[in-house]
């Protein structure tokens, strides 16, 4: 999966279509990532130890990463991510828009 905890990315299909966020979490095994304020729900709470007041919450629940895609900061515009291998044997993130390396 090429898209981490942290990056900004958009979201290209659904019904949150246009909106940018940032990612939460990064599920791999599920292919899913939470990215913030998108696919809010809503969700009932009872009262617990550790959330004393219960009620309604809203809360961003998982998306399929196919849905999303990277947001390149320096091109402006959504980009795909593709891989290089440096010559200290490291492996990198490159944005497909510029080249430039992403971590």
């Amino acid at each position: 999966m090429r898209i981490k905890k942290g990056d900004t990315v958009l979201v290209i299909a659904g019904k949150d279509k246009g909106k940018k966020g940032v990612v939460l979490k990064a599920m791999p095994k599920e292919n899913r990532v939470i990215v913030e304020g998108v696919n809010m729900v809503t969700k009932h709470q009872r009262p617990s130890a550790k959330i004393q007041q219960g009620g309604i919450i809203h809360q961003e629940a998982p998306i399929h990463v196919s849905n999303v895609m990277f947001w390149d900061s320096k091109a402006k515009a959504p980009t795909r991510i593709g891989y290089k291998i440096l010559e200290n044997g490291k492996k990198v993130r490159v944005s497909k828009k510029t080249g430039e390396t992403l971590d």
